[in-house]
């Protein structure tokens, strides 16, 4: 069974930090892209960041680009999300996503959610202005 397991989020002020973690199990996780995606009220869903397992390619979204970083723990089966220089519009709930990776897609494909077959509960972000 696939599980996805999101934690780390809560309020922070603007300007703070947060790290969110996905623990994943269930599917070849070397061979995965792993990634964050983002949901605020009333918004669509938004892709974050996402890793390339395989040979570690970063994805970012233009508007965390500087701001968020993300890691991955092949021993612990985890990705990682470092969020720096919170801004309110960051708040959302932040869901965790994996898939095959498929070298060549590009920063589109994989922010856009498409080969993420697997996805996890969220975890919600407040950002206070």
């Amino acid at each position: 069974e696939v599980q996805l397991q999101a934690s780390g989020g809560g309020l922070v002020q603007a300007g703070g930090s947060l790290r969110l973690s996905c623990a994943a199990s269930g599917f070849s996780f070397d061979d995965a892209a792993i990634g964050w995606f983002r949901q605020a009220p009333g918004k669509e869903r938004e892709g974050v960041s996402v890793i390339g397992n395989r040979d570690g390619t970063e994805y970012y979204a233009d508007s965390v680009k500087g701001r968020f970083t993300i890691s991955s723990d092949n021993a612990k089966n985890t990705v990682y999300l470092q969020m720096i220089s919170l801004k309110p519009e960051d708040t959302a709930v932040y869901y965790c996503a994996a898939g095959y990776f498929r070298g060549g897609r590009g920063s589109d494909y994989y922010l856009a959610g498409y080969g993420m077959h697997y996805w996890g509960k969220g975890t919600l972000v407040t950002v206070s202005s």
